[in-house]
């Protein structure tokens, strides 16, 4: 039997069983719930869990679940619960803060038989910590956004010519945008630096132009095997709203190197800025990005190596396997139900 094919941590005995997979937080991501169930083409269920009983994505599930808030300590047995109850067969969530939650928790459930798409606890804390994130890639000799946690570190690579104003800003762990700025000169450094809203860390400002990538990492190989790469032609609050493909083998091997240093799993969204011809990596955030939409309308299929590594499939790379100058445009849409059809009322009414 060739070993390459089984997933040796899972134990995955009936083939024949649904593939059903739970989304964790799902909120607002309907649309890449529908995406799944037509990739899924009635091979298993979709499981979703929120909070909030008007998260519009639960009602793009064939299952659903209100659980706590993901800090309540009786949160990760409800969600065993639900693994056990559904037959889950692979996990993952869709929000950020709660990545952590399911890496510390990757081998009780890869010892229930559930495929956690999460990275491993020690890759997880670096993805949420964005000097430490700088200081592990830099001694891997991996090129990275040069980075200062402290007012004195940026004094120092200022007398030193490392770096010149403005710089940006950003929180240590944030996420969304959300705190994010450029800063002028040394005045206003200091002033948000200690203005008490976020933890921060000061970085060299890229003005090379930035581009980003959903890479999926094969869960047995712990190799990229899938990147769409685009670049952003209008940007929201949080994200990308229009994106347009390209290609570069330059970034898919850059790519390669940033993975071969991590231990990352699953659905990746991954950040680049360029300078002077070469890609350094901004940040990781390792779960389905806002706009992996794109990728799936392109073609980039990782629902499918989900279901691969599932039975125990290492996936074969299909990095590049799609066309350039593909265009996402992305718009709203809304889910009319009525109050009866809520999982709960408990909710306020405005």
């Amino acid at each position: 039997m060739d070993s390459k094919r089984i997933y040796t941590k899972i134990n995955y005995k009936v083939k024949n069983k649904m593939d059903n997979i739970l989304f964790c937080s799902c909120g607002r991501r309907a649309t890449l719930l529908k995406d799944f169930r037509k990739s899924m083409n009635g091979c298993g269920n979709i499981v979703a869990t929120d909070l909030s009983p008007v998260a519009p994505a639960l009602f793009m599930a064939d299952k659903t679940y209100l659980v706590p808030r993901i800090s309540a300590p009786e949160y990760f047995d409800k969600v065993l619960e639900i693994c056990d109850k559904e037959d889950v067969k692979a996990i993952t969530t869709l929000i950020d803060p709660e990545i952590e939650i399911l890496s510390k928790h990757r081998e009780e459930l890869l010892a229930k038989g559930v495929l956690p798409l999460c990275p491993a606890d020690w890759t997880a804390r670096l993805c949420f910590d964005k000097y430490e994130m700088f200081k592990h890639l830099s001694s891997k000799g991996v090129r990275t956004v040069l980075t200062y946690n402290s007012l004195e570190g940026l004094k120092e690579g200022l007398e030193k010519g490392e770096v010149e104003f403005p710089v940006f800003m950003k929180p240590i762990s944030g996420s969304g945008s959300v705190g994010i700025g450029k800063v002028n000169n040394w005045e206003e450094a200091e002033a948000k630096f200690n203005d008490g809203k976020f933890t921060y860390i000061i970085q060299e400002l890229m003005t090379g132009g930035d581009c980003d990538a959903d890479v999926y990492v094969d869960c047995i190989s712990h190799k990229p095997v899938a990147a769409f790469s685009k670049k952003k032609i209008e940007s929201r609050i949080g994200g990308a709203s229009k994106t347009i493909s390209f290609k570069d083998q330059k970034l898919f091997d850059f790519i390669e190197e940033v993975c071969a240093v991590l231990e990352l799993n699953g659905p990746c969204d991954m950040d680049f800025f360029i300078k002077d011809g070469e890609y350094y990596l901004s940040e990781i955030n390792p779960r389905f990005g806002g706009a992996y939409l794109h990728a799936y309308g392109a073609g980039v299929d990782f629902i499918k190596l989900i279901l691969n590594n599932i039975h125990g499939i290492e996936n074969q790379s299909i990095i590049g396997q799609y066309d350039e100058d593909i265009i996402m445009m992305m718009y709203d849409d809304v889910v009319i139900a009525k109050k009866s059809e809520l999982m709960s009322d408990e909710f306020p009414l405005i």
